[in-house]
């Protein structure tokens, strides 16, 4: 009689979990709910006004916020309830795409020179994924630019007759180094009127280099 041998599986369930609401968003929600476990949708347009500064909400503003935050976190497009948990409420302040950051003015002393500020600065701005194996491309660029980044990093790298843009000694696919220069021409200043800085690791030959 032969032998058998018995593999057993077993299976573990992940509960992802998130942080909870911390004291002051405790507080603001027990203020605005009148103490009670549900903010309406007056209730949030209550807060929006009084604490967000948002003088023009409108309870149709409130409710349609009510109404997207119950179904990206119940995952319902019908939901019988149009009233914010605690958990609700913490999830919609920390939503970029509900409630964006305030856009900040620049405040401080612009007139210093160049070597008095810290940077927003971009490294292998032209790569698309990892440094090994993913494109080179201007797409990259233009979205770092758009983001307000001052400083693109571009490795040159000599082709037959013209110079390309990639990461050098990998198998990443080259991008035409007048290509990213004619996105960074277009969007250097899309986000930002401060100067932009394009920073050249060289590798030409001499005669690229002339070029």
């Amino acid at each position: 009689m032969g032998s058998y041998r018995i593999c057993l599986g077993f299976t573990r369930k992940y509960k992802v979990t998130e942080a909870g609401p911390p004291v002051d968003v405790k507080k603001v929600f027990k203020k605005y709910s009148d103490g009670g476990t549900q903010m309406s949708a007056e209730q949030l347009r209550q807060f929006l006004v009084e604490v967000q500064g948002n003088d023009k909400a409108k309870i149709s503003h409130a409710e349609d916020i009510v109404r997207q935050i119950l179904q990206k976190r119940h995952h319902s497009a019908q939901s019988t309830r149009s009233t914010l948990t605690l958990g609700d409420f913490h999830h919609y302040l920390f939503d970029a795409d509900l409630n964006p950051p305030i856009g900040t003015e620049v405040h401080h002393d612009m007139s210093a020179p160049l070597s008095h500020y810290f940077i927003y600065t971009g490294h292998n701005s032209y790569l698309t994924g990892n440094q090994l194996t993913s494109n080179c491309s201007d797409v990259p660029i233009i979205k770092a630019l758009k983001k307000g980044v001052r400083v693109i990093e571009l490795d040159l790298w000599p082709a037959k007759n013209d110079v390309h843009v990639l990461h050098g000694r990998t198998v990443t696919t080259p991008v035409e180094l007048e290509r990213c220069l004619k996105s960074i021409k277009k969007y250097a200043f899309s986000a930002s009127p401060y100067p932009a800085i394009i920073t050249l690791e060289d590798h030409l030959t001499p005669d690229l280099q002339a070029k």
